[in-house]
């Protein structure tokens, strides 16, 4: 008589195929009604897309409310320039000219008084010749000297502070106050800064300064023909501010909600979100380089990248944020699912760290046994708590990322080490 086929087989092949009958008598079960739950899957798929393609627009809707509606914000991004060396060397290049276009040198130089010669030829005597190269190096390193003092920080921050309703006039297409929009062109007057240098040539024996009249000269903030264009964008961005972040997270929300694998879809969209937020990232890039090739000749493009740089310092720290947000959730939900890499990355977690525990000799007792029981609301409760502080740091830079990463692992690692259920630790635990 001839043999049955499954009785041939090795027991974890009986194993399996019982397994795969199983599996297939439930499919079979469930009927055609729930094994094609296709709408659902689909509305669920293009929730995540859509906000996958509203994260990048979610960010910039932050930045565009935080520039707009928060002076302090504005300041602080802007503040760091007063100690920048390109921005230094422009503004010092910049008034140099001013005061030197206003300043005739013959004409000023006749109407010294006698008892003031004396000084103003000490002050020029080491210049050289011919007069003009020598006032104009003695100009320059004036100014040279009050942009690198804490006066003119001082000078910088007070002339932002008070610009700031300005710049958001001039990017919503209102121009006028301390900052005008010219064409396409975002520029800030230096007056106080020339008013300043002014007083300290004085001071420093060329007295013929002070009949320089009130000289009104423009520094670049921003220019390029993109920034008469974005206007309008830059203005509804700002009136969606906070609601369009939150509309994207609810969208994606429902598309987990709705997703019949729902870990699978938490992934899916953690991971979607990343990438919106990094190619944004990647079209700021582009933006920065091909902003600079289209400055015209007379702005410094060091001094325009830093300012550039300033003004998108915010927008950077909410990628970052978005990125690793993104990426944390992803992994987490990844983690704690039923696959069999997941599962492997964990067996060597938890044997590990068993196996660490073990050899100390510690034993959790009832505080163990607990923490066993708790295990799973713990690890996602360090999880939050990370987030939460991610969330709530001001601009977390790349280190500071790392760092609140590096402080969770270590959480998650202690609660695994006080996860004592009295048995050994060297594999998965179920």
């Amino acid at each position: 008589m001839e043999q049955d086929p499954a009785q041939r087989t090795t027991p974890d092949e009986h194993a399996e195929l019982v397994a795969l009958r199983d599996r297939v008598a439930n499919l079979e079960a469930r009927g055609p009604g729930r094994s094609r739950p296709r709408p659902r899957s689909f509305l669920a798929v293009l929730l995540i897309l859509v906000a996958a393609v509203l994260t990048p627009l979610s960010i910039l809707s932050s930045w565009a409310s935080e520039v707009a509606g928060d002076t302090d914000r504005y300041v602080e991004m802007m503040k760091p320039l007063a100690s920048d060396p390109e921005v230094r060397a422009a503004v010092t290049h910049r008034v140099t000219d001013a005061v030197m276009d206003r300043l005739d040198i013959d004409a000023l130089l006749a109407d010294v008084a006698p008892a003031d010669r004396p000084v103003l030829d000490k002050a020029l005597g080491k210049l050289g010749d011919p007069l003009t190269t020598g006032v104009t190096d003695f100009v320059h390193g004036t100014v040279e000297k009050f942009v690198s003092s804490d006066e003119f920080e001082r000078v910088w921050i007070n002339l932002n502070r008070s610009a700031h309703a300005s710049v958001v006039k001039a990017l919503t297409g209102e121009g006028g106050g301390a900052v005008k929009l010219t064409g396409d062109t975002v520029t800030l007057d230096l007056a106080p800064v020339i008013d300043r240098v002014k007083q300290r040539l004085v001071d420093r024996g060329l007295t013929v300064a002070g009949k320089i009249p009130e000289i009104h000269t423009d520094f670049t903030l921003l220019t390029s023909d993109s920034v008469g264009k974005a206007k309008k964008g830059f203005r509804a961005l700002e009136l969606l501010g906070f609601w369009l972040p939150l509309f994207t997270l609810v969208v994606a929300a429902g598309g987990v909600l709705l997703a019949v694998r729902r870990r699978r879809a938490l992934v899916t969209a953690a991971l979607a979100a990343a990438v919106g937020a990094g190619l944004l990232a990647l079209g700021l890039w582009a933006g920065r380089a091909f902003y600079l090739d289209s400055l015209p000749p007379h702005v410094s493009q060091p001094a325009a990248g830093a300012v550039f740089d300033a003004l998108a310092g915010y927008l950077r720290a909410g990628i970052r944020l978005v990125v690793t947000l993104g990426a944390v959730v992803a992994l987490s939900a990844w983690l704690t699912g039923r696959g069999r890499a997941a599962k492997r990355v964990m067996a060597m977690w938890s044997g590990g760290i068993g196996a660490v525990r073990d050899a100390a000799g510690f034993t959790g007792g009832p505080a163990g046994r607990w923490v066993h029981r708790a295990r799973r609301p713990l690890n996602w409760a360090v999880v939050v708590v990370a987030v939460a502080v991610l969330l709530a740091w001001d601009r977390p830079t790349g280190l500071v990322t790392v760092w609140i990463a590096l402080c969770a692992l270590f959480a998650l690692a202690v609660v695994e080490f006080l996860d004592d259920d009295s048995t050994p630790h060297l594999a998965a635990k179920a």
